[in-house]
């Protein structure tokens, strides 16, 4: 199939273009949240093509995977044809509800054309959808390989844009981690997140996800404290690589992380000392990285991921040709 996405969460997108289709990403002069192409740090595969707005009216899509909800009245104004009527098409939610949880309704609810793929099964819950058919395909990564050593008793956290979120990713919570050992935290928008909790850590804005991945399996554990998320992908990579992870008991978390894993609570205090143990205790350390790698290789396995898309964008396609 040629599938047309646009580049939204590099993560996600990166699993999802591991398929056996070909892609088409927008790409615009200014490369803006509408046309971000390629990205430039993870690797994408050459079936991965970036195709400018003007192209697209005279090439031909096989589905349209729809992300965010303004992507609709563009992908017809681009295409030519509606979304869902003219084109297969699914919208991928990827987000938790905001605003009047639980009772928020769904951009795209009571909408008979399209259908609605939840990535957790906490975001099928907690969406009003309507009569708008939805399905979950959970989460895929690549195997970036056990590479833990644990050798650095420092703890490691992944979180993009942390100032402007803040309580949404937990970022007020850190200091008490910073007081049991030094913080390595890596993505986007990190620059300054030392100067705004007054706390000292180390921050690496915007790492290349290979490099980050090479450095996160230094670190003896890995603190992952939204509150309020889908799922982070940054975790479940870190759990794949090897390391034990501290997290908090909100949202997709507590199905995706088995206890065994490190520690997964919704008391400040019972993760503090879980962390606290993990520092001082490197093999124990290290038993609770491999449980966590066996389960999300197990769960959230490349392959599992793609079949069931596959399995997904053939009945959509089967659906809309009748």
């Amino acid at each position: 199939m040629r599938i047309l996405l646009w580049h939204v969460h590099a993560a996600w997108a990166t699993a999802f273009v591991s398929g056996a289709h070909s892609y088409l990403v927008p790409v615009t002069d200014d490369r803006g949240p509408y046309g971000r192409g390629r990205p430039r740090t993870y690797p994408w595969p050459d079936s991965v093509t970036e195709v400018t707005p003007e192209q697209l009216r005279d090439t031909d899509v096989d589905l349209v995977l729809l992300q965010r909800p303004e992507e609709y009245d563009l992908a017809a104004q681009w295409l030519g044809r509606r979304p869902g009527r003219d084109v297969p098409a699914v919208y991928v939610e990827h987000n938790t509800p905001r605003g009047d949880v639980p009772d928020t309704v769904h951009p795209f609810a009571d909408r008979d054309e399209l259908t609605v793929v939840h990535v957790t099964h906490f975001n099928q819950l907690y969406w009003d959808c309507g009569r708008t058919r939805t399905v979950v395909i959970e989460h895929g990564i690549p195997d970036p390989g056990y590479r833990y050593s644990g050798e650095l008793a420092r703890l490691a956290v992944v979180v993009n844009e942390p100032i402007r979120r803040n309580r949404v990713t937990g970022t007020d919570l850190l200091p008490r981690f910073a007081e049991l050992a030094p913080l390595d935290v890596y993505g986007m928008g990190v620059a300054d997140l030392g100067a705004h909790l007054r706390v000292p850590l180390t921050a690496y804005d915007d790492p290349p996800q290979a490099a980050m991945h090479t450095q996160l399996a230094r670190r003896r554990a890995y603190l992952h404290l939204f509150r309020w998320t889908s799922l982070g992908l940054s975790l479940l990579e870190a759990m794949s690589l090897g390391l034990p992870v501290v997290v908090l008991a909100a949202t997709e978390a507590v199905e995706a992380v088995p206890d065994a894993a490190g520690v997964v609570s919704t008391r400040l205090d019972t993760l503090v000392a879980g962390a606290r143990r993990l520092l001082e205790e490197p093999e124990r350390a290290r038993r609770a990285g491999r449980i966590g790698r066996d389960w999300a290789q197990q769960r959230y396995g490349l392959k599992r991921f793609l079949a069931d898309w596959d399995t997904l964008l053939q009945e959509v396609g089967r659906c809309a040709s009748h």
